[in-house]
């Protein structure tokens, strides 16, 4: 399989994909594995957690330059991905012992009560490449530390990151077995699937989930889907500092390259505040800074997938061709890379396929509103429920409107951030499920409950 360098087109490396016979090596190496790491102690769990994790630091420098090489992302963007990451393993570290210990629920005389949790076992963690650590650690962490055995399969565009990452495992003192990389395409992910496993954890688009989810029912085990979104921002009248309020949008909007499933997708403004926020955001836009991504100072880097480029040229141009106005960017870059120039298109309406399609790239579709009445029907009309933000310095106001909201995440006066310590969970074809928080902890076990009588 071919790596290839989205801001060159050069192929990096070639690597050897899985097929179904080391499939099958690696799951039975899984399972034998884990009936040997599940008993080792919580305490020697996260003690690998943490070599690992200062892994992740010593070598932090390499893993964001080849981050950068195989997905495009701006350098400083991969650095602060790896130290996100180290950041919520943090949390794992802090929090993984009180919820993964048995608990004695009730004690009267001779009878106790006890919940232990125990591990689901060999999973599947079929993971994404806008994110490959952040998206990685919200899942193969939690379940390592509770005592499964992972095979962890990244995106194609990142398959030197997720080998890396069980070089660091075996590293920091992982018994062979426990981590393995399932290197390859759609294929050799539909090949995982189909595997009798205890737990599947996916992490991409809604059809693919979709497919995985119809698979995997019939077995009768943990299924996890985080899938995509299309998320509102909504700009009230109440704003005094609309200069900030732009900034921070075009952050939601732009960072990664829009590549992101809670990325700003769609942006609501009332018509008190409109040409101000239109005239500051556009400003902000172009201040971004096109070019290598393994440069310094560079903040948009390429698309990651060649396809996305005309994926991209299309939304635009259906909105053009129904009376919107693009005021900056708009097509592609005439240069070697799959890059496609931050673009802000205005005028829009839910006519056009910006403002209802996953875009997944440096687009943004900016439509005025009446009232609050009006952006509350605008944001809920999608499919997606991932997450949804209010700008305004009214805070009932803005949370009247949140309340609202039939996503798993909100923001005020705030967008497209993830913290540990609150649950990752998506609605509808967002997904379900909840990764991170004390909740994406214990669904990587399964509970058993003990009734102890001692006799008299």
């Amino acid at each position: 399989m071919k790596v290839i360098n989205p801001a060159t087109e050069r192929v990096i490396k070639n690597i050897p994909a899985d097929d179904q016979d080391t499939i099958q090596e690696k799951y039975q190496l899984a399972r034998q594995a884990q009936a040997s790491f599940k008993k080792t102690r919580l305490t020697e769990r996260l003690q690998i957690l943490e070599r690992f994790n200062d892994l992740l630091e010593k070598n932090l420098d390499r893993l964001a330059e080849l981050l950068t090489s195989e997905v495009g992302k701006p350098i400083v963007q991969s650095r602060n991905e790896i130290n996100g990451a180290r950041s919520r393993i943090s949390f794992f570290l802090k929090n993984s012992e009180a919820q993964l210990s048995g608990q004695v629920v009730y004690q009267d005389g001779n009878l106790t009560e006890r919940t232990v949790y125990e591990p689901l076992g060999v999973i599947a963690n079929i993971s994404a490449w806008n994110y490959p650590y952040l998206v990685g650690v919200n899942v193969f962490v939690p379940a390592l530390v509770a005592g499964n055995a992972v095979l962890y399969k990244p995106s194609e565009y990142s398959s030197l990151t997720g080998l890396e990452l069980q070089k660091l495992w075996l590293q920091a003192g992982l018994e062979p077995g426990v981590f393995q990389a399932v290197i390859g395409r759609g294929q050799v992910g539909r090949l995982l699937v189909e595997l009798p496993l205890d737990g599947y954890f996916f992490t991409g688009s809604y059809a693919t989930g979709k497919q995985i989810y119809q698979t995997v029912a019939k077995k009768m085990v943990t299924c996890q889907l985080e899938l995509g979104g299309k998320d509102p921002l909504y700009v009230t009248a109440k704003n005094n500092n609309i200069h900030a309020v732009a900034v921070a949008a075009v952050e939601g909007a732009f960072y990664n390259n829009g590549q992101s499933c809670c990325a700003v997708e769609r942006i609501y403004v009332h018509q008190q505040v409109y040409y101000d926020f239109i005239n500051d955001f556009v400003k902000e836009v172009k201040l971004l800074k096109m070019g290598d991504p393994a440069s310094e100072g560079v903040t948009i880097g390429p698309l990651t997938r060649k396809q996305q480029v005309s994926f991209l040229e299309d939304q635009v141009e259906d909105a053009l061709s129904k009376g919107a106005k693009v005021l900056s960017g708009g097509k592609a870059e005439t240069r070697q890379g799959y890059f496609f120039q931050p673009t802000v298109v205005i005028n829009t309406n839910h006519e056009m396929k910006i403002m209802k399609q996953e875009s997944f790239g440096p687009v943004i579709g900016i439509q005025m509103v009446e009232s609050d009445q009006q952006a509350v029907e605008l944001m809920q009309d999608t499919d997606y429920g991932l997450t949804a933000s209010v700008y305004s310095d009214d805070q009932q106001q803005a949370l009247d409107i949140l309340s609202s909201m039939d996503t798993g995440t909100v923001y005020w006066n705030c967008c497209d951030r993830v913290s540990p310590r609150l649950p990752w969970s998506g609605r509808r074809h967002s997904g379900f499920g909840s990764t991170l928080s004390e909740a994406g902890i214990r669904v990587f076990t399964r509970p058993k409950a003990y009734h102890l009588r001692a006799k008299s």
